[in-house]
């Protein structure tokens, strides 16, 4: 078994983007405006864990080079005040990308809030607009959800061709499955998408080269329902008791597995990386 360290791939992917911002800020042909990279952030309620998230994006973005604006909103903020904060940061041309940390409080449409964001500063990735343009074309040299472009990139980093391999995707979210599978379907895998709900999931999970698990219930991949030699990539994150759990049994597992992600130091650091270097596409972008 060799694990996936996804720190150290995080660092090299920040380390590109220090270069690149210091390469444009240096170039005196370029057409910047003199500034670094703006990403604006909004923290809506008081949950642990999405502070804990938005502390840790604020914290690279600023080793990178990239500058941040959190907006923290009360939980009893409406949806109304919530849109009013994102069409003045649509409207303002300093700010290259705007990230909503998820989830919001029950009491916000998360689909309208999600929607008001501009898709061309749209970090996430997952406006409608920017999803359907990179299912329809197959295209991974445009912006991607951080999370999709995570899983590219691991996969690429333990030379794991995905062409006519047997991939298996367990999510609880239709979207995020059939996206991300849609991503390497075009790579030329073969893919089956299930969620916990599947009566033939064992089965599913039993028979795949790569397994990738996003459900976020700790634990619940055992050693029974992988096959030999496969490779897991564990987005699946629950904190309990002040300690963060996969989807995965790592110790029960390890044995059996050629590759697998932690939980934590495999998806988390990956995603943040993406997020920021998504950032610094939108902002070249500008200035082509």
């Amino acid at each position: 078994m060799k694990i996936i360290d996804g720190k150290k791939l995080a660092d090299k992917i920040k380390n590109s983007i220090v270069k690149e911002i210091v390469k444009l800020n240096g170039d005196k042909d370029s057409k910047n405006m003199n500034r670094r990279p703006n990403l604006a952030i909004i923290l809506i309620g008081d949950r642990d864990d999405s502070e804990l998230y938005v502390n840790l994006k604020e914290k690279e973005a600023r080793k990178v080079g990239i500058d941040i604006h959190l907006y923290k909103c009360p939980k009893n903020i409406t949806d109304q005040e919530v849109l009013e904060i994102i069409k003045c940061l649509n409207e303002d041309d300093s700010v290259d990308g705007i990230l909503t940390q998820l989830p919001l409080p029950d009491s916000l449409d998360t689909d309208v809030i999600m929607l008001a964001v501009d898709s061309k500063k749209d970090v996430d990735g997952f406006h409608p607009d920017n999803l359907e343009k990179l299912l329809k074309s197959c295209q991974v040299d445009c912006i991607m959800p951080p999370v999709f472009g995570t899983v590219l990139e691991i996969l690429d980093s333990i030379n794991f061709d995905v062409k006519e391999k047997n991939i298996c995707i367990v999510a609880n979210s239709d979207i995020f499955g059939k996206s991300l599978g849609q991503i390497l379907n075009c790579r030329g895998g073969k893919i089956s998408i299930t969620n916990l709900d599947e009566k033939d999931l064992i089965r599913k999970t039993k028979q795949v080269d790569l397994l990738i698990t996003a459900v976020g219930k700790p634990g619940f991949i055992k050693k029974e329902m992988i096959k030999e030699e496969a490779v897991i990539i564990d987005i699946g994150i629950t904190k309990q008791n002040n300690k963060v759990y996969g989807d995965v049994d790592f110790d029960d597992v390890k044995e059996k597995v050629s590759y697998i992600t932690p939980v934590p130091g495999g998806v988390g650091p990956m995603t943040i990386a993406m997020a920021l270097k998504n950032t610094l596409e939108i902002y070249k972008s500008k200035y082509k």
